[in-house]
């Protein structure tokens, strides 16, 4: 399995949290009753620390929302956004611009046409914040 297909994962299991408020431990569980599925340690790992490091993630995202309110965002971008922000404040192993592109793929593949472009705006702004690229 490629990188991009466990942060595709990653994003799964947080855009499923959204949906029925379990922990990810219990949605790992409940996928992985199906013997034909197993979720990566990458995508398990960076799923259980956005669940860990919320309100942290949380504060970030609002503080680059600029003019929106995050329960107004998308289920989609809110948890593209948040594994973004995860990779980017507690992962050292991957670069943040990694982090943003794959995020905007994501947005693109799973979101509508303005999901995109406003995950990347955002996203650049918690990266100059941070002193990232």
């Amino acid at each position: 399995m490629t990188r991009r297909e466990e942060r595709e994962q990653a994003f799964v299991l947080i855009f499923q949290q959204s949906l029925n408020h379990e922990t990810i431990d219990q949605i790992i569980d409940t996928v992985e009753m199906d013997p034909e599925v197993k979720i990566s340690d990458f995508a398990a790992q960076s799923a259980l620390g956005v669940e860990k490091d919320l309100p942290a993630i949380d504060e970030k995202i609002e503080k680059n929302i600029r003019g929106w309110k995050i329960s107004r965002l998308s289920k989609v971008s809110l948890a593209l956004l948040r594994l973004a922000i995860y990779e980017m404040l507690f992962d050292e192993s991957i670069p943040i611009r990694v982090s943003i592109n794959e995020a905007v793929d994501l947005a693109k593949k799973y979101g509508g046409a303005e999901d995109a472009p406003f995950i990347n705006g955002v996203l650049g702004s918690v990266a100059k914040e941070i002193g990232g690229e």
